[in-house]
């Protein structure tokens, strides 16, 4: 991956004020560390009596069927590891891969390349009378460093998202906007993030959703910072203009604790709508992040827009048996990791 790019304010400033987007914005003054323990106690929102200040909106999710991606890391290990005479192993990456997940676009998608992806997506998934979920993943200074370091130029930005917009336009599709992008501007490696991502995402919440594109951004997770520092990053970032939030990208806490916290965060931001990645969570936390033992699968995806309170939808957005970084045994981020993969299999069935 190429290196984060790191701009100045004032460059950011004029990129941002071409494009006719507003730079105002603050840092939330509290900076709890990143393990914050999020309590399971409250209720969640969804059950909450107080009255929604948000207006009507559109359903997220036109087709309750979730778009199946035939070109997962999954379905590619399934194919080589079949071809190479190990049914097996290809038995572990197939019950991974006929699971849908969302797309995950970043840099490697740029030009032609992006536009064609999306076309393609777009087109399987009305095939499939299926609703397409896509990741965006290209903010600068991406991870501050981390695993998955790596992002666009702030000029770039913009311009990425302007063609995934009018690209998506009129396909019903949802797209879940950088996650990690604001639960980590609390983490002293992501200082001098804030200037630069808070602007662009509030820009890109309001063209994909004057595309039509029900767009989400990053809620963390219940055992990171609390839902009122969220809730502080989620307001700065625009999501008075997004249909809502995301939690538990790339995370393990259980489906119930994360509801809980969402429903917290989604009463501190106008009772927003919200999605939970379950994709890795079948065992809940066990004590790390990056690829830890004893994780499993979680159940299978759905949608439950319109019958489940403020909880639009249960995804698999982390594909499973992508490892998260060189950590715990497993390879760099972003590649299928076989071993990782079944035990993530093994979990669920024990």
């Amino acid at each position: 991956m190429r290196r984060p790019v790191v701009l100045t304010v004032a460059v950011v400033a004029a990129v941002l004020l071409a494009a006719g987007v507003a730079l105002a914005f603050a840092v939330p003054g509290s900076t709890p560390p990143r393990a914050a323990s999020g309590a399971a106690s409250a209720t969640d929102g969804s059950a909450a009596t107080s009255t929604p200040t948000a207006g009507p909106r559109a359903p997220a999710f036109a087709s309750t069927r979730l778009y199946l991606d035939p070109n997962t890391e999954a379905a590619a290990a399934e194919k080589r590891l079949s071809a190479d005479g190990d049914p097996a192993a290809a038995s572990f990456a197939g019950r991974i891969a006929e699971v849908p997940t969302a797309v995950w676009l970043g840099e490697w998608f740029q030009g032609a390349r992006l536009t064609t992806e999306l076309r393609n997506d777009i087109a399987d998934a009305k095939a499939q009378k299926a609703t397409p979920v896509f990741v965006a993943y290209a903010i600068p200074n991406r991870d501050c460093g981390g695993y998955s370091k790596g992002g666009l130029a702030a000029d770039q930005y913009v311009p990425w998202i302007q063609s995934m917009a009018s690209t998506l336009k009129g396909s019903h599709a949802v797209v879940l906007l950088e996650p990690d992008s604001l639960a980590m501007l609390s983490d002293p490696k992501c200082a001098g993030s804030a200037e630069v991502r808070l602007p662009l995402l509030r820009s890109s919440v309001r063209i994909l959703e004057s595309a039509g594109v029900a767009t989400y951004l990053d809620g963390g997770n219940g055992r990171w910072l609390s839902a009122a520092d969220q809730a502080a990053w989620l307001k700065q970032a625009g999501v008075q203009d997004a249909h809502g939030f995301f939690t538990n990208v790339s995370n393990f806490d259980t489906t119930q604790n994360e509801r809980d916290y969402a429903g917290r965060l989604s009463s501190k931001v106008g009772w927003k709508h919200y999605v939970i990645d379950i994709s890795r969570n079948g065992k809940g936390w066990t004590g790390d992040w990056c690829n830890p033992p004893g994780a499993a699968l979680g159940q299978d995806p759905r949608v439950t827009e319109g019958a489940d309170g403020k909880l639009d939808a249960l995804l698999w957005v982390k594909h499973p048996g992508v490892s998260d970084g060189s950590c715990n045994g497993g390879p760099a981020a972003g590649v299928w990791w076989q071993a990782g993969a079944e035990a993530l299999v093994r979990g669920r069935a024990e």
